[in-house]
């Protein structure tokens, strides 16, 4: 299942001017840096200080596969803060964000209209203030159910309602989501 989370986050990424680090040595000098000492980068990793010493000075190359996961998640949720932040700033003042979605949606709409759920695939450029309203919810540490709420909303009032135009009483709901990607 689609995390939207996920999705922004990896938008974010997509901002970044320099690749993250590729080998384990890199990454964990990183690391050592970002947190000021290897002992926080071994407790933030789960592994010994030695473990981590060794890794710096390349006595160690390849990570076991859970320590290599928990090492790139780590790195590259610090890799280049400014830029990460900059790129938020800017969807969430001027550009927005472009949602590309495959969901059921699900509408709770007057008596005598359609109402049935069915399967779209939208792409839609939602305003800055709900990219606004998104990054700062996952900033947050808001559920998954409310940023699908939050993204629901933002596709019923720029694509269901046309900003006002049409639809006034329709309510918009996100189910079965098999495919969500955003775009800054």
């Amino acid at each position: 299942m689609a995390q939207l989370g996920d999705g922004l986050d990896e938008a974010v990424r997509k901002a970044f001017t320099r690749p993250v680090p590729k080998s384990a040595g890199a990454r964990m000098r990183y690391l050592v840096k970002q947190l000021k000492g290897t002992r926080a980068a071994a407790e933030a990793l789960g592994v010994s200080q030695r473990t981590v010493e060794r890794y710096v000075r390349d006595q160690i190359r390849r990570p076991r596969p859970e320590l290599a996961a928990r090492l790139a998640a780590e790195v590259t949720r610090r890799w280049q803060p400014r830029v990460r932040a900059k790129a938020k700033e800017r969807a969430a003042t001027t550009d927005g964000i472009v949602v590309d979605t495959r969901a059921r949606f699900g509408y709770t709409a007057a008596p005598g209209t359609t109402d049935d759920g069915r399967m779209r695939h939208l792409t839609v450029a939602l305003p800055p203030e709900f990219a606004a309203r998104l990054f700062d919810a996952r900033d947050q540490g808001a559920t998954e159910q409310r940023l699908r709420d939050i993204a629901a909303e933002g596709l019923q009032e720029v694509y269901f309602k046309d900003r006002g135009r049409r639809a006034d009483g329709l309510l918009v709901e996100f189910t079965d989501l098999e495919h969500i990607e955003f775009d800054l």
